[in-house]
C-alpha cells in the first residue's frame, strides 16, 4: 500500500474532528465579536474579520493535506535548518518590522501581516525532537542539558529583543517536554519557588517592617523553613528539621535585633550573612555523612537570596512600566479601571453577564457595542463567556483538554524518540497558549497578550498551531515506521 492511500487509514481522525470543530467554534467566535448590529455585510464577506479568518482556514487546510501528504523523515532532516532559518528571521525581524503598539514582531508585506515568532515555536519543537533522537543523547548530562536549554533560549532572546514579551514566555512552557525527558524536579521545585518569591515580594512591597518590606520577611521565612526540611529530608533525621527551624527563628530573630542597631545596613544582607554561617556550620557538622546532597541545599539558600535581592531590581528597572502596572493589577496592588486595567475589568464583567447559560448567540451587550478592547483576538474568550455562559466556556475548555489528552497519548505511543519529544512539544505550547490567555482574560494572571488557539483571529496564529498539529498527526500515522 503506498503512503498516499495509507496516510488516510492510519490517520488519527479522533484528533482532526477535534481541531475541525475547534477552528470551526472559533470562526463562529470571531464572526459574533466582531459582529456590528447595524452591518449589512455576510459573515462571508472579505471585508469582515470573519470572512478573512475563513480565508486563513482555507489556506491552513491546504498546509495541512501537505503536512500529510509529506514523507516523516523530511522533518528529521529539515529540523537543524528550518531551526536555523527561523533565528535569522527572527533578528531579521527585529531590525525592519514596523512599530505595531510597541513590538516589532511583524513582518508587513502589502496586505499581509506574518509574525515569524509563532513559526519559531514550531521550528524549536522540531530541533529539540532531533536533537533527543541522537543515540548517545542524554538530558541528565549537563553538556547535554544546557544544549537543549540553549535551543530554547536563543528564540527567546531574539523575540524579546523585539518587544514581544508574551511569545517568549511561550517558549519557557517547554520546560514540561525537559521534565518528561529525565530532568530532575528540582528544576521545577527551583522555578515554582522564583514565582512564588517574585508574587509574595512584589505583593507586599509596599508595607515594611523595621525599615525592611514585608514581602521581604516573608519571603525570607518561607527560605528558611524549605531550608529547614530540605536538610533534615537529606540527612533523613526528622529531629534535625526542629534544629535547623529553630536556628532559623534564631538567624531571623537576630536580624531583628541587628537591624535595630544597625539600620543604616540592608536588612537582608544581614540575614544572609547569618544565614550563610548557619549552613556551612550545619555542613561541617555533618561532613562525613550526606555532603553531596547538603550542597544542593547550599545553592537553593544562596541562589535564593540572589534570587530575592534582584526582585526590586529587576521588578523597578528591567519590566517597561505598562508590564509593572499590569502585575500591580493583577496581584490587587492598585486599580487601574480606565488604564491598563481596563480590558480585564471589561472583559470580567462581559463574561459575568453571562450567567450559566449565556445572552445567546449575537446578543451580547458588552462585545457588541465594543466595550472589551481587542475582543476578536487576545480576548475573544470573553465573547464566548458573554453569549454561551457557562456552559459554552465548559465546553470549549473540554474540547481543548481532550485535544490535550489525545496529544499526550500520540506522544507516548511513538516508537522514536524524535516523535515523542515533538508531541510533547505540541503538547506543552498548546497548554501554556491555553492556560495564559484564560488566565489573563478571568484576570488571575497578567496581560501578556498571547492569542487563544484556533480562536482568536489572525492567520499567524492559526497556521502555526496547524502546522504543529498535523506534522504530529503525519508522524503518528507513519509511527510504525522508522524516522
Amino acid at each position: 500500500m503506498t503512503r498516499r492511500n495509507n496516510i488516510w487509514y492510519s490517520l488519527d481522525w479522533y484528533t482532526v474532528a477535534l481541531y475541525l470543530v475547534l477552528v470551526f467554534f472559533g470562526w463562529i467566535s470571531i464572526y459574533a465579536a466582531s459582529y456590528d448590529f447595524d452591518a449589512t455585510t455576510s459573515m462571508l464577506s472579505f471585508d469582515t474579520r470573519s470572512g478573512k479568518q475563513l480565508l486563513w482556514i482555507a489556506l491552513s487546510m491546504v498546509i495541512a493535506f501537505f503536512l500529510l501528504m509529506t514523507e516523516p523523515r523530511t522533518f528529521v532532516s529539515l529540523a537543524y535548518p528550518l531551526y536555523i532559518a527561523l533565528i535569522v528571521l527572527l533578528i531579521v525581524t527585529i531590525f525592519v518590522a514596523p512599530d505595531i503598539k510597541g513590538s516589532h514582531s511583524w513582518l508587513v508585506m502589502g496586505p499581509v501581516r506574518l509574525q515569524p515568532a509563532e513559526f519559531a515555536k514550531y521550528a524549536t519543537a522540531l530541533a529539540l525532537a532531533k536533537m533527543f533522537d541522537n543515540y548517545d543523547f542524554e538530558l541528565t548530562r549537563p553538556s547535554h542539558f544546557f544544549k537543549a536549554c540553549a535551543v530554547i533560549l536563543l528564540p527567546v532572546v531574539c523575540i524579546l529583543l523585539q518587544q514581544e514579551t508574551g511569545s517568549a514566555l511561550v517558549f519557557l512552557s517547554l520546560i514540561g517536554l525537559l521534565y518528561r525527558e529525565g530532568m530532575s524536579s528540582l528544576f521545577l521545585f527551583a522555578a515554582f519557588c522564583a514565582i512564588l518569591y517574585f508574587v509574595v515580594a512584589v505583593k507586599y512591597s509596599a508595607v515594611e517592617w523595621l525599615s525592611t518590606p514585608m514581602g521581604e520577611w516573608v519571603v525570607l521565612t518561607i527560605i528558611l523553613v524549605v531550608l529547614a526540611y530540605m536538610v533534615s529530608s537529606y540527612l533523613r533525621n526528622s529531629r534535625f528539621f526542629k534544629v535547623t527551624l529553630l536556628s532559623a527563628v534564631v538567624v531571623e530573630v537576630s536580624a531583628i535585633l541587628v537591624s535595630r542597631y544597625l539600620y543604616a545596613f540592608d536588612m537582608t544582607y544581614v540575614v544572609w550573612a547569618l544565614l550563610a554561617v548557619t549552613i556551612f556550620a550545619t555542613i561541617i557538622l555533618y561532613f562525613k555523612t550526606m555532603v553531596r546532597k547538603l550542597w544542593i541545599a547550599v545553592v537553593f539558600a544562596l541562589f535564593s537570596g540572589l534570587f530575592l535581592t534582584s526582585v526590586d531590581y529587576a521588578f523597578t528597572n528591567i519590566l517597561e512600566p505598562h508590564q509593572r502596572t499590569r502585575i500591580e493589577v493583577t496581584l490587587g496592588m492598585k486599580e487601574d479601571l480606565k488604564g491598563v486595567g481596563y480590558n480585564v475589568n471589561q472583559s470580567k464583567i462581559a463574561i459575568g453577564s453571562g450567567g450559566v447559560w449565556g445572552k445567546g448567540f449575537l446578543e451580547g451587550t458588552q462585545t457588541k457595542l465594543r466595550y472589551v478592547p481587542e475582543q476578536d483576538t487576545d480576548f475573544i474568550f470573553c465573547t464566548i463567556g458573554e453569549e454561551e455562559g457557562l456552559v459554552g466556556t465548559t465546553l470549549v475548555l473540554t474540547l481543548f483538554a481532550l485535544l490535550l489528552i489525545r496529544i499526550i497519548q500520540l506522544a507516548e505511543r511513538q516508537r522514536s524518540v524524535f516523535g515523542r519529544v515533538y508531541g510533547y512539544s505540541v503538547a506543552c505550547i498548546l497548554f501554556f497558549h491555553l492556560a495564559i490567555n484564560v488566565g489573563m482574560v478571568i484576570g488571575v494572571l497578567p496581560v501578556i497578550g498571547i492569542p487563544l488557539p484556533f480562536f482568536s483571529y489572525g492567520g499567524s496564529s492559526l497556521w502555526g498551531f496547524t502546522i504543529l498539529l498535523f506534522t504530529l498527526l503525519c508522524i503518528d500515522a507513519s509511527r510504525s515506521d522508522t524516522l
